[in-house]
């Protein structure tokens, strides 16, 4: 019998808690990234005020700098940690496999200096359409868009770039590029990029609307990901009959992989948290695991290096934490963490190699306190032993401590 019926994992992403031992092996812009620590530097720089998460113990996990404005509880209302992340990445994939129990050895290939004249030319001769070389650089997909869009409504285009992930992203105007069109170049990128030099996490169709000065991105987003090269514990939970809910992109993420129930991409995370509280209120959903990814942290303001915004989304989420917990059950466990680091006070614009933060909470506490630091896999072993399942390749449980 499951000591919780239902398990929900969030990610924050990008929202890390310091740098982790091996940051230095990781450079950003140039610089190592030894020195990053995305909560710590926005609650130093900008100020932090999240009481809601700061009551289960947000402010209790072990750092040798406390954070400046989340003060420690005397008397948390649940458990608290950090993570260390083993595989040899730090981004959205390789974070997200990893909490789900897999140990990515080689990482996904990132193209900090665009994508090879090799796969350009390919995908010129497959779609019949030039591509717009100046774009082909990491990119803000809106910035991409407002720079180089009235060019494609001229021309008919391809706007190719990339970011600190390991995707290939095509932007293009609806009404100049229909999607179908779009779609069909995105595959067959995709079919081009599955193996080294140029091994890609995601391939990304961005269509977009409207005129030069007003462009917008549409909700006909699609992401063309690779499975997992291993069985997930999404996998095992899926096997075994139980109920497995993904909020966001976490269906993306995972190709489908071991996911039974979709409820959908996020439009902000405020949609997301809507999305999460719809999904934990369904009659049907009894017992099983939802997996939730709210994106807007490291899309909107760890990228662009906006701490403000940053820190107003942290807020944002912590308000609403409350209506979370009031849709859980009693024997509902809540689990938040996050997926890597995006210092919105480090240099460059990429991710950040750091410690995790994780929080538990759950109705049924009797106890609570600081949970020995471990590893990202240790979230799916703890849901593989909840649930009855084999865990997947790396993880140790903490289940036990958790009452």
């Amino acid at each position: 019998m499951s000591k919780f019926k239902r398990m929900h994992l969030v990610v924050l992403d990008s929202v890390g808690i310091g740098a982790a031992p091996d940051a230095n092996n990781f450079v950003n812009a140039g610089v190592p990234d030894g020195a990053s620590d995305t909560l710590g530097h926005i609650s130093k720089a900008v100020g932090l005020n999240v009481p809601n998460m700061a009551k289960i113990g947000l402010g209790n996990i072990p750092r040798e700098v406390p954070l400046k404005t989340v003060p420690a509880e005397s008397n948390p209302t649940g458990y608290a940690t950090k993570l260390q992340e083993v595989s040899l990445g730090k981004d959205t994939m390789t974070g997200h496999w990893e909490i789900m129990g897999l140990n990515i050895t080689e990482p996904f290939d990132t193209f900090w200096n665009g994508f090879p004249e090799e796969i350009l030319t390919k995908i010129e001769e497959f779609s019949g359409r030039k591509v717009i070389r100046e774009a082909n650089k990491p990119y803000s997909g809106t910035a991409v868009i407002d720079d180089f869009g009235p060019r494609q409504m001229e021309t008919g285009e391809l706007i190719i770039y990339t970011s600190a992930d390991p995707v290939l992203q095509i932007a293009a105007h609806e009404d100049i590029i229909p999607l179908d069109e779009l779609y069909r170049i995105c595959e067959y990128a995709r079919s081009i990029t599955l193996e080294r030099p140029a091994l890609l996490g995601r391939i990304i169709a961005r269509p977009y609307v409207g005129e030069p000065g007003n462009f917008t991105r549409t909700a006909n987003r699609r992401d063309l990901a690779v499975s997992p090269f291993a069985p997930t514990v999404l996998d095992k939970l899926n096997e075994a009959g139980i109920d497995t809910y993904a909020v966001g992109k976490i269906n993306d993420i995972f190709n489908g992989a071991g996911i039974n129930h979709d409820m959908g991409h996020n439009k902000s995370n405020s949609h997301g948290m809507d999305t999460l509280i719809k999904t934990m209120g369904l009659p049907e959903f009894q017992e099983g695991f939802s997996f939730t990814n709210l994106v807007d942290f490291d899309a909107l303001y760890g990228h662009r290096r906006n701490a403000h915004g940053y820190r107003d989304c942290l807020h944002e989420f912590d308000e609403r934490l409350p209506e979370i917990i009031a849709a859980m059950r009693e024997d509902d466990l809540l689990m938040i963490t996050a997926d890597h680091g995006n210092d919105p006070t480090y240099a460059g614009t990429d991710h950040t190699r750091e410690y995790i933060p994780f929080l538990a909470y759950s109705p049924s506490f009797k106890g609570n306190g600081v949970i020995p630091v471990g590893h990202f896999s240790d979230i799916s072993a703890t849901i593989a032993e909840n649930f009855g399942v084999e865990k997947a390749m790396i993880g140790e449980s903490f289940l036990d401590k958790l009452n």
